[in-house]
């Protein structure tokens, strides 16, 4: 994944505004804009391999199966060759929404809702949380309890 970092200045009441004060206390952070909350939550040490593994699987499924939104027209170009296995692009993006259905039911439905929205839309933990109205700082208990049935799923060790 490419990342694509930025400086982001800072105050002690959150961005900085274009004020003397916010000037003489610059504190700026470096942000990965391309990261994904997942990464972010593997990466600070909150999720463990076996659970990161199985979001990333999960995502590529969801990615494969193209369930995300499509414009009207495509314009990728037509691939002849069968690729994996010999199958058709149609097949494979067929068996990658049937291994998807299946992770996302083997999850459960009260899982289901923090997995999509974190894994598969990208959104925070905070944001998820707050859209669910969920108390805060719950997601992250019910995102690796859905995760660790995933990763059964997938057979993740």
């Amino acid at each position: 994944m490419p990342r694509t970092l930025i400086e982001r200045e800072l105050t002690s009441e959150g961005p900085a505004h274009d004020t003397a004060r916010a000037r003489r206390s610059r504190r700026t952070v470096t942000i990965n804009t391309s990261e994904s909350p997942l990464s972010w939550l593997h990466s600070r040490g909150h999720l463990e391999d076996r659970l990161f593994d199985a979001g990333e699987h999960l995502r590529a499924d969801y990615e494969r199966a193209q369930l995300g939104a499509n414009v009207t027209m495509r314009w990728d170009p037509v691939r002849v060759n069968g690729g994996k296995a010999g199958l058709t692009a149609t097949e494979r993006q067929i068996a990658a929404k049937r291994r998807f259905d299946e992770a996302m039911a083997l999850a459960g439905s009260g899982l289901t809702d923090i997995l999509w929205r974190v894994v598969c839309g990208g959104e925070s933990l905070a944001m998820s949380e707050k859209a669910l109205d969920w108390p805060a700082r719950s997601g992250k208990l019910v995102l690796k309890l859905a995760l660790d049935r995933v990763a059964d799923y997938y057979r993740i060790t």
